[in-house]
């Protein structure tokens, strides 16, 4: 070895410069001075966090509804026991006085829930994923817009505070154009046993990661992606149906994303978040939707982002107060249904990709296709 690779080898690193964390509107918004009453659709197991969420931003919920009473009655005493508790949807649409409603039902029932909605003239935070097919989202869209009402989805991982930190530093120009998404996630979603959701046999890479594929969306701006290639992997200790491990990779010009979801890990449960940019990098890691230990490098130096909050409820109030805020302010809210429609995009042609095994066009594969209902 040379004399110059030796000295190079034992060189220690620059130092970086520690600098203050920029201040960026990451945290949810709720209205100045909008408070409709809200109406919730569907009273499953989330909607506890909608709920509390609603609650501490101070939202009044007046209506709930369930084809189960008893778990709307649950709802009803846990948070709101003023709300009045129906088992039919068009009976809470049927109130001149809701305004906004809450659509939080399995993909297979919502769509039609959602139809009648907007036909009521309300607006609607429909829960995630959108559709189960791109033909249907597109219609309830054009449909929302010709009754003069918004409807946005329930993307609330946006608002996860280290998610919402990333799309605020993109906004803000501090990371440039982006080059490359890098997610990587290990955790045991094997509590899913014996649920409705095991017969969901894409319960991975598009249940759960429709939270990721929308962030790609979200990151990477309006820039159209070229292609995705996905593929499936159950672990060889697993006991429920679906396969638990998903690879997704999405192709743009001058840049890429690639998601590892490894959804059978008994230990050392971690998720792993890089964005690069042509002007810095942000790193986020941690727990599983709780990656709160940050690093944000530029050219300027490094920063130490000390962000308050959580996924849960400030995902839910996120979603909730973006479509609110923009009721307010007569805008397009950023989670409407026409936005989201590009994150299913990718999403279902990562489905279609890890069937056919070849990389497919977002936006060519309309329907989710089998495997994506409990139907």
């Amino acid at each position: 070895m040379s004399a110059k690779k030796d000295k190079a080898r034992k060189t220690p690193p620059t130092a970086v410069e520690m600098r203050p964390a920029p201040k960026l509107p990451y945290q949810p918004r709720k209205p100045r001075r909008y408070r409709p009453r809200i109406g919730l659709i569907g009273c499953g197991g989330i909607t506890k966090t909608h709920l509390t969420a609603y609650k501490a931003m101070g939202y009044q919920v007046v209506a709930l509804c369930d084809v189960r009473q008893e778990a709307a009655l649950q709802r009803q005493q846990d948070f709101y026991p003023k709300a009045d508790v129906y088992t039919d949807h068009h009976d809470l649409l049927g109130r001149e006085d809701i305004d906004v409603v809450d659509i939080a039902t399995h993909p297979a029932v919502r769509v039609r829930q959602v139809e009648d909605a907007l036909n009521a003239r309300k607006h609607v935070l429909s829960q995630k994923p959108f559709v189960l097919d791109l033909e249907d989202g597109k219609r309830l869209a054009a449909l929302a817009r010709r009754k003069k009402v918004h409807l946005a989805v329930n993307q609330n991982g946006r608002w996860a505070p280290y998610f919402s930190y990333a799309r605020e530093l993109v906004k803000a120009g501090h990371l440039g154009e982006i080059t490359s998404v890098d997610m990587a996630l290990a955790w045991n979603h094997t509590w899913i046993k014996g649920t409705a959701f095991e017969r969901i046999h894409h319960v991975v890479l598009y249940d759960f990661a429709i939270h990721w594929f929308d962030m790609v969306s979200c990151l990477f701006g309006g820039r159209q992606a070229l292609g995705v290639f996905a593929s499936l992997a159950k672990s060889p200790d697993q006991t429920i149906k679906p396969p638990m491990n998903a690879h997704a990779l999405v192709s743009f010009r001058e840049g890429q994303a690639t998601m590892a979801f490894h959804a059978h890990t008994l230990f050392g449960r971690i998720e792993q978040l890089l964005i690069t940019g042509t002007k810095g990098s942000y790193q986020a890691t941690g727990p599983i939707c709780a990656a709160n230990d940050i690093r944000l490098i530029t050219a300027k130096g490094e920063s130490r982002p000390a962000l308050k909050g959580s996924w849960f409820p400030d995902g839910m109030a996120g979603a909730m107060g973006e479509l609110l805020c923009a009721i307010e302010e007569e805008r397009e809210p950023e989670n409407s249904a026409a936005n989201n429609l590009r994150s299913l995009a990718l999403c279902f042609a990562a489905l279609e990709s890890s069937r056919s095994g070849r990389m497919e066009i977002p936006g060519k594969i309309l329907p989710a296709g089998p495997g994506c209902s409990t139907e």
